[in-house]
């Protein structure tokens, strides 16, 4: 994933796979991986004041500040040095750093912020997504024959050197965008987001005072009956195939659905992350049958920055002929 978001988002291919040690991965998995203590921590918060867990933290801070400045460093480096091949008529203006600094509208600050944002919106949270998704086709053979299906029939082999697919390609699969969706509703990537309340207010006559720290989970409203239906806790892509349902799902309102969040604080990388979700998904399943290897295996669910299983993912994967 880290390769993808780094050649996508910065034109630069990072080698995660072929140097899985190199400094970049090494500070990623120190962001993104925390440690048990950390984990304790955290649920602790539920009844703890965060400034009094962030004290107990010096350790893990000290250790998350270093990676988030070196992460820093490597991105700060990679805005001059795209700036410098633009200038010179080197690069082309194919990548998301490229359109941003030719568009003139940004300071490289600015753009360092965005691609920070970037790096971790694209890389953690759609390996988590896939990681969801198998399990949910493993479970649900008849959702993955279907994908495969619909998968095969309207896109060549991504091993064919000619192929090409375009985002819009994608777009018009409409069973690839149910699955894509429930996914997205039933095992949402990030499992809580805070926010601080810049004014007094009330949320279902609560009173919420000015400068209050407010925990989201997005899963609270993503399997709400009274929004979903009795079925809400269920995978279920058809339900975005229903008339008119692509978008919503069959929900109430669009509220309903809150993985990405709302309004001019959502997610600055759901477009990406979710066009990079359902290219992978769809190389994956068009090409490969997968299933669990312990049938019965359901797994619990690891509370960090993203939400993944505790224990490993043990899928037994064969190649299909054909594609």
């Amino acid at each position: 994933m880290l390769d993808i978001i780094g050649v996508a988002g910065l034109g630069k291919d990072f080698c995660a796979i072929s140097d899985p040690d190199s400094e970049l991965n090494t500070m990623y998995r120190t962001v993104f991986m925390p440690n048990d203590a950390s984990r304790l921590l955290d649920l602790a918060a539920i009844f703890v004041p965060f400034a009094i867990i962030r004290r107990l933290l010096v350790k893990r801070n000290y250790e998350l500040d270093q990676a988030i400045a070196r992460i820093r460093n490597v991105v700060c480096d990679l805005v001059r040095w795209k700036r410098r091949q633009l200038a010179q008529g080197l690069e082309p203006d194919a990548d998301i750093l490229a359109v941003s600094i030719n568009s003139g509208g940004f300071e490289d600050e600015e753009r360092v912020n965005q691609m920070m944002t970037l790096l971790a919106a694209g890389h953690e949270t759609t390996a988590t997504l896939m990681t969801w998704a198998v399990y949910h086709l493993c479970r649900h053979h008849e959702h993955q024959s279907r994908l495969r299906e619909e998968i095969r029939a309207h896109f060549p082999s991504p091993t064919n050197p000619r192929s090409s697919i375009s985002a819009e390609e994608i777009d018009r699969l409409p069973y690839l965008n149910a699955v894509c969706n429930e996914v997205i509703r039933l095992s949402p990537p990030v499992p809580v987001t805070l926010r601080i309340a810049t004014q007094d207010g009330r949320v279902l006559e609560q009173f919420i005072p000015k400068g209050t720290t407010i925990d989201i989970a997005p899963s609270g409203m993503n399997l709400s009956e009274e929004e979903w239906g009795d079925d809400a806790s269920f995978f279920k892509p058809e339900r975005w195939l229903n008339p008119g349902c692509a978008n919503s799902g069959g929900a109430r309102r669009n509220y309903a659905l809150l993985t990405f969040l709302h309004g001019p604080r959502s997610f600055l990388g759901q477009g990406f992350a979710k066009a990079e979700f359902g290219c992978l998904l769809a190389a994956l399943v068009g090409r490969f049958q997968m299933e669990l290897l312990d049938p019965n295996f359901i797994p619990k669910t690891k509370i960090g920055i993203t939400a993944r299983p505790v224990e490993p993912l043990l899928v037994r994967v064969r190649a299909l002929e054909g594609w």
